[in-house]
């Protein structure tokens, strides 16, 4: 059906084949920049969203605040309870490693697709690096963060009636942690090793060959005298395990610095 016939403000836009979600989008993006809109928002056509959320969801952006605001439904308990369970642990699980991946360990419910984002910091996105199937939200967050965009969560209550997502919780399994954990590896080889050299750089750099070695060396002895039927000695048992503790640490201090270290304005 086109719209554009019953109301001249809409702009229907229709792609000769399907290019999925992201496609769509950065369709849509496109056409909002020639329009030279200073805001643009993206609401999904599955109900869940209210458009009276608008006014709020845009008012970090005009308040310069935000260059890209997004929907959080976890701050609503009642509709919490009302979403599918196996939605909720699936939300919470993949919540955590898009905020590794990503970089922007502020938010909470990344892929919500309830969004505004400022033209400017549109522009500067590379579109081509964008992902145009289901991946598109993580993608784009990714991008971002690259800009160094700052990014606030805007708590609305979600909606959710019969609807089925067309989201293939097999294939999410399937494809999203594989390019979630290499999207991981060079947000950190480009942060602090190219962009930037800092503390967190020497926690790395020390305690990922550390845990790697102690936890390789611990399983090789493991199985050696597993199947020798024998006692390791204390200092090879006391070795991988200092290994192991110690580059952990490391890490675990590195990542601390990490989750604090997100785009955000100078005087917050």
């Amino acid at each position: 059906m086109n719209l554009s016939k019953s109301n001249k403000r809409i702009i229907f836009i229709d792609h000769a084949l399907n290019q999925g979600v992201g496609g769509a989008m950065l369709t849509g993006y496109a056409k909002a920049l020639e329009l030279k809109s200073e805001i643009i928002i993206k609401i999904d056509g599955d109900g869940q969203m209210d458009a009276d959320n608008i006014p709020k969801l845009i008012r970090p952006l005009i308040d310069n605040i935000a260059e890209f605001t997004k929907g959080n439904r976890f701050r609503d308990f009642k509709a919490l309870r009302s979403m599918p369970i196996t939605r909720r642990i699936g939300n919470l699980g993949l919540s955590f490693i898009i905020k590794a991946a990503s970089g922007y360990w502020n938010i909470f419910d990344p892929t919500n697709g309830f969004t505004a984002i400022k033209s400017e910091t549109l522009a500067g996105l590379d579109f081509s690096k964008i992902h145009k199937r289901y991946y598109f939200e993580t993608s784009m967050l990714i991008e971002l963060y690259y800009n160094n965009a700052v990014i606030v969560d805007v708590p609305f209550k979600a909606i959710y009636g019969d609807e089925i997502s067309g989201l293939s919780r097999f294939k999410t399994m399937v494809e999203f942690p594989p390019k979630l954990f290499i999207a991981f590896l060079k947000r950190i080889i480009l942060k602090y090793f190219l962009f930037d050299f800092n503390i967190a750089s020497i926690y790395f750099l020390c305690g990922t060959p550390m845990f790697i070695y102690g936890l390789v060396f611990g399983l090789i002895n493991y199985f050696k005298y597993t199947a020798e039927h024998e006692y390791a000695p204390t200092g090879t048992i006391l070795i991988p395990t200092l290994f192991i503790i110690l580059g952990f640490q490391l890490l675990l201090s590195a990542i601390s610095y990490d989750i604090s270290n997100y785009p955000k304005r100078s005087n917050s």
